[in-house]
């Protein structure tokens, strides 16, 4: 009997220590049983290795990369032992980057240059080319990408909000609207849907004067960015379920509680290039901001017109940001998340060839997204020619989700995607965020330091003929002509004396 109560109090203690803790989600909302997902998790690599799988099948993110975000974002040991359990000479398409016989220093402490925080500000001027009012350098070229606050939880919005503020990223707002959570020292790209969350009209329609207001009242919106369409979804629309649709998310929003929030599938304020680009301008006059647009790569002819356009009038947007067919923050349906629009590296390709047609590849600031928060994911696309990288699921990562699908259900086990009060009690926002900081500074981190190893300063330098593409067994080709940027000479552009001036030499 005494053993009996010992053990008793022993798991009433647990118990009470896992209710009350607030370093894992898991263990907060599932105490006691969610100590066997942390033992599975710690004898997983030696049972995956006989009966299940091996570190890199799971989808949509490794085993080995959910690891390094894991551990990166926890500030714990991130390196991998026992060498690369990848097959590089026999896998087609494995990516390689080549190192310079002459390295920079400059990643390491003590040596000049040595920055604790890895700041890689963007090489370009964001609203510079239009010479708008409210023009700057973004500060880092790794940013959050657009998650609502609906689609995600409160706690979440927090988390991510206060983490970019503390690694000095922009936070995008998604398309839901500014809420508070996004108001905790963290500065904003304002995302603008379809459905003019924060700028909608009586009718459902933009309104250019709700617009102005909400950028009066929050100072922290830094850019504004009109969603065509999103990689998980594109051409379908937004659906946030009515049990989402909590009195708070509606005040936010301007719509009914608990109903279903369909956002259209298309813009109600244009409905061709040259529409959008007047209402693009309209904003930026009014507001001083940086305009651009977000959108998913399907009709190629639509990137050719725009820079066209562009090219041809004294009108164009300040950034473009590509989003890749692999993107998955958004639940939809499964033909349109496995088949409908371009993957990231194909996507980005055709836009950014489009624009270098017209020579506006150095005046457009780029962003891609599309499982990009790895270093040498990220380090392509800016080979590519991406100005700045956003991540989003990573982000998620960092902040405790554990892979377990369950976005769309409303029942995320770590607080999340769901606004289940006690789901969301789990997810303690500050340190969710000082993790999500880490991460990204991480990632800053290791782009630095692959930068330095190519034997560059900063990832505007880095160019596609610093990379081999493996084209099977034991040979490779050029990445410039893998990707068919043989005619253009992406990197340095017309500004590289600024660039060096400002960024490279920290004389800015």
């Amino acid at each position: 009997m005494i053993y009996f109560l010992i053990a008793a109090a022993a798991l009433l203690l647990i118990l009470l220590h896992d209710l009350f803790q607030k370093k894992h989600a898991i263990l907060r909302n599932f105490p006691l049983v969610g100590h066997l997902r942390y033992l599975l998790e710690r004898v997983g690599p030696e049972l995956r290795q006989y009966i299940v799988t091996n570190n890199n099948e799971e989808r949509p993110f490794s085993r080995d990369q959910r690891r390094w975000v894991y551990s990166s974002s926890k500030k714990q040991n991130n390196y991998f032992g026992f060498g690369s359990d990848n097959n590089f000479e026999t896998t087609k398409d494995y990516l390689i980057y080549k190192h310079s016989a002459f390295p920079l220093a400059g990643t390491h402490p003590g040596e000049p240059g040595y920055d604790d925080q890895y700041r890689i500000p963007a090489a370009k001027v964001l609203g510079g080319y239009r010479e708008r009012t409210k023009q700057f350098r973004p500060s880092s070229i790794i940013n959050v990408s657009g998650m609502s606050f609906g689609s995600l939880s409160s706690a979440a919005i927090r988390a991510i909000n206060e983490g970019c503020s503390a690694s000095g990223c922009l936070h995008n707002t998604g398309e839901g609207g500014v809420s508070p959570y996004h108001l905790k020292g963290g500065e904003l790209i304002w995302q603008i849907g379809t459905g003019y969350f924060g700028c909608r009209a009586e009718d459902g329609g933009f309104s250019l004067p709700k617009l102005l207001e909400t950028v009066d009242k929050h100072p922290q919106i830094r850019a504004i960015e009109l969603k065509l369409s999103q990689g998980a979804k594109p051409g379908l629309g937004g659906v946030l379920p009515g049990a989402k649709v909590t009195p708070e998310i509606a005040s936010i929003r301007g719509i009914p509680v608990g109903k279903d929030c369909l956002s259209p599938n298309g813009h109600r304020a244009f409905s061709d290039i040259d529409e959008m680009l007047d209402l693009v301008e309209e904003i930026a006059a009014a507001s001083g901001l940086p305009v651009g647009i977000k959108s998913a790569v399907g009709d190629l002819q639509f990137w050719h017109d725009l820079a066209k356009l562009m090219a041809s009038t004294d009108r164009a947007v300040d950034f473009i940001a590509v989003d890749g067919g692999e993107g998955g923050t958004g639940a939809g349906p499964l033909v349109f998340s496995d088949h409908v629009s371009l993957p990231f590296r194909a996507a980005f390709k055709h836009v950014y060839l489009a624009m270098a047609e017209q020579d506006l590849q150095d005046h457009i600031v780029f962003i891609g997204a599309g499982k990009l928060g790895f270093p040498e994911s990220a380090l392509l696309a800016c080979g590519m020619g991406c100005d700045m990288i956003a991540v989003a699921r990573e982000a998620l990562l960092a902040i405790g989700c554990i892979q377990a699908q369950k976005c769309e259900t409303g029942k995320c086990p770590t607080g999340v995607t769901t606004h289940n009060k006690w789901l969301v009690r789990g997810l303690d926002p500050t340190d969710k965020g000082a993790r999500l900081a880490n991460y990204l500074i991480t990632l800053r981190k290791e782009i630095k330091r692959l930068c330095h190893a190519g034997g560059v300063a900063h990832p505007a330098m880095i160019t596609l003929d610093h990379f081999e593409i493996m084209d099977g067994p034991f040979s490779s080709r050029n990445a410039r002509e893998v990707f068919g940027y043989t005619a253009y000479q992406d990197k340095p552009g017309p500004n590289e004396d600024n660039y060096v001036n400002n960024i490279f030499l920290n004389k800015n």
